[in-house]
């Protein structure tokens, strides 16, 4: 592969939009849009709505499926979420790539990580600068700069953004599996790291929460005719903590028990969430299997267990069409003189649902940054134009054939 003029007249649309990449995604990212800030979710959605009509492609809100999620006494309570924003262009045409990415952030509307700051090191500091708004920002430049190519009539493109990847996805998994199953080849706009490495095959993880009811009783007076269902899930924690190390690369990690009350009554509620993470298919029925014969009988006389939740992603490994298209994706950066390396995660994203939908994809085409999830978050404003330039080559490579989309499509249809 070589830079041909056409490729090279739409890498310089990205480089001289470079104020524009970093500028909207600042502004985005001063907007609070946590997971459960409905407010917030809708203004940024707006903003996002109003950037995407820009580009000369259908601009459409689609409801997300509603979903329940167990309060910490126990009780199901119905959750609604805020619409996925869907941008089209020439659904018609021979080849499809489907481009994702959220605009939910892990920052609660309480947080006092508000806004974005310039660092002394010149870092930009904020609440989803990386992860992601910096990279929605990365992922709509680059596909108006391939709007310009001559061959962009080759290759269509779907975007979708959603509100609740930080919450893995509950409402928006049903619209990820099927352009999944639709499109060619996938690009997900999650952040690179620092240094620009890509994840490269990745866990498959599950939450669940088990629901314990016992029955109550005065802790003085009548200790024995109560059963303490926060002893139990206690019980069940040490269990499901004992699933570790039992096969290799399956974690099990109990996050939070809840429940109980004064303590002079015997807690006739709890509930215990537990995360786990497996590398492969096999390993997810294996501990599938296992928590469900811990959750099939109470650890005492007078415990109700309620499992709920399963395995919400699952794992991408470094398959055929994966291994196929991270060389592709290497070779293009070449040419850009960007070297791509790559490594496995133990993390999951919307890369995982579009793999299981059967979409070669790469998942960390963001923002080179770091320390996500927390109030240091930070993206290097260098790599805006980096990257946005990335991902206008592989389009306009895929549109010349020289990326391979029905090839890598194929292979991974043979390992379905």
């Amino acid at each position: 592969m070589r830079i041909l003029p056409q490729d090279q007249a739409a890498l310089d649309l990205v480089g001289r939009g470079e104020a524009d990449l970093i500028g909207r995604a600042v502004a985005w990212s001063n907007v609070n849009s946590g997971s459960d800030h409905a407010e917030g979710l809708e203004a940024v959605l707006g903003l996002l709505e109003a950037e995407a009509a820009t580009l000369p492609a259908s601009v459409e809100r689609i409801p997300t499926q509603g979903f329940s999620t167990v309060g910490d006494d126990g009780s199901l309570k119905a959750q609604a979420r805020a619409d996925a924003l869907k941008i089209t262009s020439r659904p018609e045409a021979p080849i499809q790539v489907v481009l994702t990415g959220h605009y939910d952030t892990v920052y609660p509307a309480t947080s006092a990580f508000q806004s974005v700051v310039t660092q002394g090191n010149g870092s930009l500091n904020g609440p989803g600068i990386a992860d992601m708004k910096g990279g929605i920002s990365v992922m709509l430049g680059a596909l108006a700069a391939f709007e310009a190519h001559p061959e962009r009539e080759r290759v269509g493109w779907t975007v979708l953004l959603s509100p609740d990847e930080e919450i893995g996805s509950p409402a928006s998994a049903p619209l990820l599996a099927e352009l999944g199953a639709r499109g060619h080849i996938g690009m997900t706009y999650e952040p690179a790291l620092a240094d620009g490495t890509l994840a490269g095959a990745r866990k498959g993880s599950g939450n669940f929460h088990l629901i314990v009811t016992g029955k109550a009783a005065h802790a003085g007076r009548a200790f024995h005719e109560g059963a303490n269902a926060v002893a139990g899930a206690a019980m069940i924690a040490a269990a499901l903590h004992g699933l570790n190390g039992r096969r290799e690369g399956v974690t099990v990690n109990v996050a939070r028990i809840s429940g109980g009350g004064a303590l002079n009554v015997v807690a006739d509620n709890a509930v215990v969430r537990f995360n786990v993470r497996v590398p492969d298919a096999q390993s997810a029925a294996w501990v599938v299997d296992a928590i469900g014969e811990i959750a099939a009988t109470a650890p005492f006389e007078g415990l109700t267990l309620d499992l709920h939740g399963g395995m919400t992603r699952a794992p991408k490994p470094m398959d055929a069409s994966q291994t196929a298209l991270f060389e592709a994706v290497r070779e293009t950066g070449a040419l850009l003189g960007q070297a791509i390396a790559w490594s496995p995660s133990g993390g999951v994203c919307e890369g995982n649902n579009l793999h299981a939908a059967g979409l070669p994809n790469i998942d960390t085409l963001g923002v080179r940054g770091g320390l996500i999830h927390s109030s240091e978050e930070f993206a290097w404003p260098d790599s805006f134009v980096e990257r946005a330039q990335l991902s206008c080559l592989m389009l306009c490579k895929i549109a010349s054939g020289e990326i391979d989309a029905e090839r890598l499509k194929r292979l991974r249809l043979e390992t379905l």
